[in-house]
C-alpha cells in the first residue's frame, strides 16, 4: 500500500465512501425537518467575525465553544489553520457531536492546549462561563504575542448581570440548564487590566425593546448603536500585547 500518508489517504477515502450515504440522508432529514422559530444574534456576531478575519489574515484560529455550529469549518474554508474546543462532557449532559468539523474536548477555564494561536473566537459562548475570568485568562494566554480575541457575548455598559434566564421579565431560557451572564465594562477594564491586552474595536448592538437580554420584544432588524443607548449585545475585539 505505500507510505503511511498513501495508506492514510486510501483509507479516508473509503471511510468517505462509506458514510456519505448516511451523511446524505442526515442532511435530507434535517432540510425537511426544518421550521422557523425566531431570528438571533449569529449575523451580527460572524459577519463582526469575519470582517477582522478579512482585515487581520490569520493563519491559525482556534474557535472555543464551537458546539454543533458550522463556524470552524467556514473559518478553514478561508484558508486559515483551524482548531475547535468545547467542553463536551461536562457543559452538554448528553454529550455533543458536531458533523461539520473535529472538535477537541478541553475546559476552557483549565485548557490543556499549549499551542499559541494568530486569532480566537468565542461566539455567544462566554455568557455561559461562571469562571469567565479564567476562561478569558486562558483565552488571552493561548494568543500569540500581537494575537486577536473577539468575544460576543449579552452586554450592559453599567451593570453585570449573573443570569438574565432567571429575573423576573426573561424573555425565554427559563428551564435551561445553563446560565446566561450579561457582561459590564466593570468586567472588560478586569480583562484588560489583567491580561495587558488592548480592545481594538467594540460594537453594541440592541436586539431587544428591553433594557436587558431577552426583554421585550424582539427586534428585526437589530440595531447597531451608541454605548449611552439602550443595547443587550456586544461584539469586542482585543490584542496581545507584543511583549
Amino acid at each position: 500500500m505505500g507510505s503511511p500518508l498513501n495508506r492514510r489517504r486510501i483509507v479516508n477515502a473509503i471511510t468517505r465512501r462509506l458514510s456519505r450515504p448516511f451523511v446524505q440522508t442526515l442532511c435530507k432529514l434535517e432540510y425537511q425537518a426544518q421550521e422557523f422559530r425566531r431570528h438571533n444574534e449569529r449575523p451580527i456576531e460572524l459577519a463582526f467575525v469575519f470582517r477582522h478575519m478579512a482585515q487581520l489574515c490569520p493563519i491559525t484560529v482556534l474557535d472555543v465553544g464551537t458546539g454543533t455550529t458550522a463556524l470552524p469549518h467556514l473559518m478553514a474554508n478561508c484558508g486559515c489553520t483551524v482548531t475547535a474546543i468545547d467542553n463536551i462532557y461536562d457543559y452538554w449532559p448528553k454529550g455533543m457531536f458536531n458533523r461539520h468539523f473535529h472538535i477537541i474536548h478541553d475546559d476552557i477555564t483549565n485548557t490543556n492546549l499549549r499551542s499559541e494561536f494568530d486569532f480566537i473566537t468565542c461566539v455567544s459562548v462566554l455568557e455561559h462561563i461562571r469562571e469567565y475570568d479564567a476562561a478569558v485568562k486562558s483565552l488571552f494566554k493561548l494568543l500569540r504575542p500581537g494575537g486577536h480575541l473577539i468575544i460576543t457575548c449579552p452586554y450592559n455598559e453599567h451593570r453585570y448581570i449573573e443570569n438574565v434566564y432567571k429575573m423576573e421579565g426573561a424573555g425565554y431560557g427559563w428551564n435551561n440548564p445553563y446560565i446566561c451572564q450579561m457582561y459590564s465594562r466593570m468586567q472588560v477594564n478586569r480583562w484588560l487590566q489583567e491580561n495587558k491586552g488592548r480592545l481594538v474595536d467594540q460594537e453594541w448592538w440592541q436586539v431587544f425593546s428591553g433594557e436587558l437580554w431577552t426583554f421585550g420584544e424582539k427586534l428585526n432588524p437589530p440595531r447597531q448603536v451608541k454605548p449611552d443607548e439602550r443595547h443587550q449585545l456586544t461584539c469586542m475585539l482585543f490584542q496581545k500585547p507584543l511583549s
